[in-house]
């Protein structure tokens, strides 16, 4: 019997992506956090985090366009990986490698945060504007 290895989240950046150029392929770690389904009484259940990893061009617009914050849509398949630390402990870890990065927002641009800024300082108000 063969086996399914296939992951979809959707979720947000908790950090800017970290882009490792080298000559066989470029990587981008990410850390996206993916909201917990709410409880019966409608209680924030916080997040689930999960590492993300790209490779090639993907890597390259992820780390280009991406940022802290942004949401995204991705599909991949889980990797788990073991290894000796310096101390002499074994050490694994598990995490995403993505094979379709989907960017579900636009970035957030110099000039909306300055208008944000303006509109909530009261900058440009009228003083006859009626209520």
């Amino acid at each position: 019997m063969s086996s399914i290895n296939s992951v979809n989240l959707i979720g947000r950046l908790t950090q800017d992506p970290a882009v490792t150029p080298s000559t066989d392929s470029t990587r981008c770690k990410m850390r996206v956090a993916v909201q917990r389904r709410r409880g019966k009484d409608g209680e924030d259940k916080g997040a689930n985090y999960f590492d993300v990893v790209a490779f090639g061009g993907q890597a390259v617009n992820c780390g280009k366009y991406l940022r802290k914050g942004r949401q995204i849509a991705l599909t991949g398949h889980l990797n788990h990986s073991e290894w000796t630390a310096e101390d002499g402990s074994s050490r694994q870890r598990v995490e995403i490698i993505a094979d379709n990065v989907m960017f579900l927002d636009a970035p957030k641009r110099e000039d909306d945060e300055e208008q944000e800024t303006a509109v909530a300082a009261g900058v440009g108000a009228e003083d006859d504007t009626a209520f």
